[in-house]
């Protein structure tokens, strides 16, 4: 009997062995002994399969890293650190299929509608871990731009994809410089600086104008 896994399984399969999808999905029931219907129950199409393939390997992710007993402890910083490094871990037992799956498309950075699920699966986590930065204080609460931090941890995620795929280091070692080099930067972005701080002090300013006028300052 079907499952959404075994077709998942069947699908990596089929591509990597013949470099392109199947022709259709009545080709790939009846290769794998299986009623075309059975496919339909569980996708929509061969699109959907690689869809699921990649939010699967992301939803794996975030449960063995929740399961970890340290991970209450982490700063959000720490929490997308380690989501990086264990998302690729993963994927690298899949590496063969996620290199075609992204060389079908010109890049990487705009995402291919393969990556949709994706990008909603990596888009919920960075706004829990966000939020915990901002509730906490680790992470600065900046009119408008707070709703966009999880954009920008997207893009770094879209970049050390491409970077991923590209990589031909021992281990993919470079791949996990990037991460820590670009998790870092991106973090280091959405915390306090002193850009903040002197607009704190110009909008203080602006608020207490006539208080200046009193004591004899210019305004």
């Amino acid at each position: 009997m079907a499952t959404a896994e075994s077709i998942q399984k069947a699908y990596i399969d089929y591509v990597l062995t013949h470099g392109e999808e199947p022709k259709s999905v009545y080709v790939f029931a009846r290769k794998n002994k299986m009623a075309e219907d059975e496919f339909y129950k569980f996708y929509g199409s061969f699109e959907a399969v690689e869809q699921g393939v990649w939010a699967d390997i992301a939803n794996t992710t975030i449960t063995e890293i929740n399961n970890q007993d340290i991970w209450p402890q982490y700063s959000s910083r720490e929490k997308a650190l380690s989501f990086f490094y264990s998302f690729f871990e993963l994927l690298k037992r899949n590496r063969s299929f996620a290199v075609y799956s992204l060389k079908k498309h010109k890049t990487m950075l705009t995402h291919p509608q393969a990556l949709n699920k994706l990008k909603e699966v990596v888009e919920n986590f960075a706004d829990s871990i966000i939020k915990q930065g901002l509730e906490s204080g680790e992470l600065a609460d900046r009119k408008f731009l707070s709703k966009r931090y999880k954009d920008g941890l997207w893009m770094q995620f879209g970049f050390v994809l491409n970077f991923w795929v590209n990589d031909t280091s021992a281990g993919f070692e470079k791949t996990d410089e990037a991460i820590e080099k670009g998790v870092n930067v991106t973090f280091d972005l959405f915390q306090r600086s002193p850009i903040d701080n002197l607009l704190d002090y110009g909008k203080f300013l602006a608020k207490n104008a006539g208080f200046k006028e009193k004591m004899g300052f210019p305004v």
